[in-house]
């Protein structure tokens, strides 16, 4: 085999196997504790894509895996088909366990990035999540609701990031 298809097999293989990139201008958060992140948290805006499409109450809960790794349960309501979806994966941090960089799968060997961008460091009580590129973007909080303040700052971050954040879709959690 001559060099230049080494090359391409290898880059293909890395492209098969996951992304764990971070989009230009994203700083991952230091100082993350684990610990604190664990738990449910609510999905207050995001942009779309077909995984969620239609799905009102989002959430996601993540527990400690006996592997050191985090489990990951997405669950969302279809009010279409008046049926609840749900989805799980793991995740591992790709650096240092105090940097809010890990990688998410939810389809065996395929890794995509789960960059933690903004967090509330004092009470975890909301965080600006993004994927590899300025086409994954989420707004989380503990709760249901995120003040209108504390919304429209990281709606306004996210566009300092580079996101389009026109397309931002709020997420109804009224039954």
């Amino acid at each position: 085999m001559n060099g230049r298809l080494i090359c391409l097999l290898i880059a293909a293989g890395l492209t098969l196997f996951g992304c764990t990139n971070i989009p230009d201008g994203v700083t991952p958060v230091k100082g993350f504790e684990k610990q604190r992140y664990l738990g449910t948290w609510y999905e207050i805006a995001r942009l779309d894509h077909s995984f969620e499409r239609g799905l009102e109450q989002v959430t996601a809960t993540y527990t400690e895996r006996e592997d050191g790794g985090v489990k990951v349960i997405n669950q969302g309501f279809n009010p279409e088909k008046n049926e609840w979806k749900s989805a799980e994966g793991k995740a591992y941090f790709v650096d240092e366990p105090d940097i809010g960089h890990l990688k998410v799968s939810f389809f065996g060997p395929f890794y995509a990035s789960y960059v933690i961008a903004e967090l509330d460091k004092e009470n975890y009580d909301y965080a600006l999540i993004t994927g590899p590129d300025t086409s994954f973007l989420w707004i989380l909080s503990r709760t249901p609701t995120l003040s209108e303040n504390t919304l429209e700052r990281l709606v306004k971050q996210a566009q300092q990031y580079g996101f389009d954040t026109s397309e931002l879709i709020l997420v109804n959690h009224k039954s």
